[in-house]
């Protein structure tokens, strides 16, 4: 239980880097804004928690694109590069390839080695220096204590809203009647074995019956590698990930769960089946979202709206899991949507844009752009909108639409026109 007590605490931290465009966070959001940032010849860092680049994609074993109408720029790339048989013919054909964390994490080491951006690992964000309204860093927890990385413009990509929320920018979470967020998943994979295996089941964990009893109420699971690999996505936990409480309980509840349905499945669908890999934490689909220059909305999705100040387009369906952990699943499908630059940019917070799944978006809106892809997309926008605000000394607010679409296009990036 959190203490209404109080530590003030003043740091003398040294300089550790600086940089033209600083990204905290190397989930698909990062990694693409880093590449599109130094593809700039902008001097790019990336500062990533963890020891691996991909965010839950690597870390939690979501290892399957979510099929959507927006495979251009970096994506389209990494794509082509790491499955090029699941490469569709156009930018906008929906594609679900399933792909392995391990390969995929290997890979990005590499391309962001090649792009020439300096990637620091296990270094954690604390905070953001601030100029007045202005960030001009952040403030890191690295192997080797707290450092300070300086930056033109600082691109959060935390997921969480962290760096925003540090430096002032109101956030909000959940659905607007009780804050509730989606809830936070373990994906596991189970491989087969061409033989008969012994359903295992410890003594801590459940005994499902039937589809109906499991988390999530129904089988959700792909076999499409071709190598006998199940990738399961059926546990289900109530909370928000970035609450501490709740992220404790669901990394332990989240386990139990996986050996629970992994022994369901064997004794059921795939007796031949062993459970051969659990990620190191639990996925988390939904936490904070800034307040922005605009919010994307419900409506802006179903009526298939159009930006001028378009970076990333999709069509991936409304896909809310619901928050209070029950086993029900609200699926809406869509044609395809714009969600504008104005949706990265803080109101308040001068150097700063958002980017990834806690963009200014409504709980339902979130629920359909918060996917991989669109990640990806929105990154690769925010690097070079970063780039163009240090090249010509402008507030990010003030980056020509024109200009950011004609290096976006050079990157790679295709738009639908209506």
């Amino acid at each position: 239980m959190a203490s209404a007590k109080h530590i003030a605490l003043q740091r003398t931290v040294p300089v550790y880097d600086a940089a033209d465009v600083v990204i905290v966070g190397g989930g698909p959001a990062g990694t693409a804004a880093a590449i599109g940032a130094s593809r700039c010849g902008r001097k790019t860092i990336l500062l990533e928690h963890s020891g691996q680049l991909g965010g839950m994609g690597t870390l939690g074993n979501v290892s399957i694109f979510m099929g959507v109408g927006n495979v251009t720029g970096i994506y389209r790339e990494i794509v082509s590069e790491v499955l090029p048989a699941a490469l569709p013919d156009t930018h906008h054909e929906s594609i679900w390839p399933q792909y392995s964390p391990f390969e995929l994490r290997r890979y990005l080491n590499r391309k962001l080695e090649k792009e020439g951006v300096k990637v620091y690992y296990h270094t954690s964000f604390v905070s953001a220096v601030m100029e007045g309204k202005r960030i001009a860093g952040v403030v890191a927890n690295t192997r080797e204590g707290l450092r300070a990385f300086e930056g033109r413009v600082v691109v959060d990509c935390t997921g969480d809203a962290r760096v925003a929320s540090d430096a002032g920018v109101p956030v909000r979470s959940g659905r607007d009647e009780d804050g509730l967020t989606q809830p936070m998943t373990l994906m596991f994979m189970m491989q087969d074995t061409g033989k008969p295996v012994k359903p295992y089941l410890p003594e801590d964990c459940y005994r499902y019956e039937k589809v109906e009893d499991l988390p999530q109420g129904r089988l959700l699971h792909w076999s499409r590698m071709g190598d006998g690999t199940l990738l399961v996505n059926m546990t289900r936990v109530k909370g928000n990930g970035a609450n501490i409480e709740d992220v404790n309980y669901a990394e332990k509840e989240a386990l139990r769960q996986v050996f629970s349905v992994a022994n369901f499945l064997q004794r059921t669908s795939h007796p031949n089946h062993i459970l051969s890999h659990i990620p190191g934490q639990v996925g988390v689909r939904e936490t904070n979202q800034i307040v922005g220059r605009y919010t994307l909305t419900e409506e802006d999705l179903l009526s298939g709206r159009r930006f001028e100040d378009v970076v990333a387009q999709t069509n991936y369906e409304i896909d809310i899991h619901n928050p209070t952990g029950g086993a029900s699943t609200d699926e809406r499908g869509l044609d395809g949507y714009d969600i504008p630059y104005r949706c990265m940019l803080p109101e308040a917070v001068e150097g700063l844009l958002v980017a990834g799944r806690s963009i200014s978006a409504t709980h339902v809106a979130m629920s359909s752009m918060r996917v991989q892809a669109t990640c990806y997309a929105l990154g690769q926008a925010a690097g070079v909108a970063a780039s163009l605000a240090v090249e010509a000394n402008t507030p990010l607010h003030r980056v020509t639409i024109p200009e950011l679409h004609r290096i976006l296009e050079r990157q790679g990036v295709a738009f639908v026109r209506a």
